[in-house]
């Protein structure tokens, strides 16, 4: 910034139309020549500063741009903070229903084993809820999750449960054509997608099911973590319970699709109206287009109070960003001004287009603006994660601070990872997006 001669800050911008117009000034009083030098001069000048107009609007353009970004994203942060008061963990009630409640099919996806997959699945057969059946789909015979779902069966036979093998070939999504006979089997009106990864508390269908009113097609929990020790279960509890959690909800309190399908409660009606699962088999974000498709048939969505507990075996920094690297990729083939206006909701990269842009347009000292912004950004994150846990994490306050800066620094990273290669890599497939979302399984390549 420079200062004027009355003390004032101004833009550089400014003060070059500044400069310009002294000058301009300076020449009329100059008595050097004849009076076409005087002209010719003048005309030179007033010819530079009709060139800096437009650079001077847009200038100032961009700073009005980040300052309405920046308030804007920090309305989000403070209704999804409110919101998630509200929302999240509120008293499931056990009080007997005046009508029964709906019976429940859980499709359960399964593709190998992890450490964790045997406890994760054993939360499904001690849930408290009345009528619900467990529904496995499993891809080959030869897979070690056969072998441990018989063991679960075995050990709760007043469980109904089922076993699938094989799948159905209806699309290029692995998921679904997993799903695809176990779903043509369920037999209740209700069905819930869940992920191999999640763990279920005893009253989390119970919530769910009392969310699913009358007008209501779709309940699907917010993704959080299980506690779990190590930096990679830190960063992965920090990045779900601040940066996911603030846009999930205020997506959700704002009536905008976010639905995640990790797990997910489903009116079948309302999904078969859409063409039922098989559907959505050419597209690899399935939920997302389940939810619109269900949606603009005139059902609601809700998101219920108890978040997903996503308990992976697999727990690295690595595996975690290339799924956030996957996602990244699906949002930009469905809506590619994802692109452009995400990284705007990060802290760092809105932190310093806003401080450049109080700098220009209130006089601001940037540095200060940007460590406020950090600083009061990072207190909000912790209670937003507070929130979510419903207390305190089961981590330090050291280990938050030091997850929290490593996910706010990657994340742009991550976005630009996503751009620069758009294949999709899931498990042991490769996949291109056309733009909408449309996916086509790319073949793998012959070794030689």
């Amino acid at each position: 910034m420079v200062v004027n001669h009355i003390g004032t800050h101004t833009s550089y911008a400014s003060y070059f139309i500044i400069s310009v117009l002294r000058s301009h000034h300076s020449a009329r009083l100059r008595t050097v020549g004849t009076s076409r030098y005087y002209v010719a001069g003048t005309r030179e000048r007033y010819k530079n500063f009709t060139i800096m107009i437009p650079i001077v609007y847009t200038v100032y353009g961009f700073a009005i741009f980040f300052m309405i970004a920046w308030i804007c994203l920090w309305l989000i942060h403070i209704m999804a903070l409110s919101y998630s008061k509200w929302k999240l963990h509120r008293t499931v009630d056990r009080s007997a229903p005046e009508q029964p409640y709906l019976g429940v099919s859980i499709l359960k996806p399964l593709t190998g084993v992890d450490p964790n997959l045997f406890s994760n699945l054993e939360t499904f057969f001690t849930m408290n809820y009345p009528t619900y059946e467990l529904l496995f789909c499993v891809e080959g015979e030869h897979d070690p999750a056969v072998m441990l779902v018989n063991s679960l069966m075995q050990k709760y036979p007043q469980v109904a449960a089922r076993l699938f093998i094989g799948g159905m070939c209806v699309g290029v999504n692995p998921k679904i054509n997993n799903m695809q006979p176990a779903y043509s089997e369920a037999k209740y009106p209700l069905v819930l997608v869940s992920d191999s990864g999640i763990r279920m508390r005893e009253d989390t269908l119970l919530d769910m099911v009392q969310h699913m009113t009358e007008n209501v097609a779709i309940v699907h929990q917010m993704p959080f973590a299980y506690d779990a020790e190590g930096f990679a279960a830190v960063y992965e509890k920090v990045y779900f319970g601040t940066a996911q959690a603030r846009l999930y909800l205020g997506a959700d309190f704002l009536g905008i699709n976010c639905h995640v399908g990790m797990s997910s409660l489903i009116r079948r009606c309302a999904l078969e109206e859409a063409g039922g699962l098989a559907a959505f088999g050419d597209f690899l974000a399935e939920d997302y287009f389940m939810a619109k498709a269900v949606v603009s048939r005139g059902w609601r969505m809700r998101v219920a109070s108890l978040p997903a507990l996503q308990n992976s075996g697999d727990k690295s920094v690595g595996a975690l960003q290339a799924r956030l690297k996957r996602w990244a990729r699906l949002r930009i083939a469905m809506v590619p001004t994802t692109a452009l206006l995400e990284p705007l909701s990060e802290c760092l990269p809105l932190g310093a287009g806003a401080a450049w842009a109080a700098g220009q347009l209130l006089g601001a000292e940037p540095l200060p603006f940007f460590l406020v912004h950090v600083l009061v950004w990072f207190l909000s994150d912790w209670l937003m994660l507070r929130s979510v846990q419903n207390g305190s994490p089961p981590f330090t306050k050291v280990e938050f601070l030091l997850g929290w800066v490593w996910s706010e620094c990657c994340a742009p990273f991550v976005l630009a990872a996503a751009l620069l290669n758009p294949e999709i890599s899931w498990r042991t497939r490769s996949y291109r997006l056309d733009w909408g979302g449309r996916a086509h399984e790319l073949k793998p390549k012959l070794k030689f």
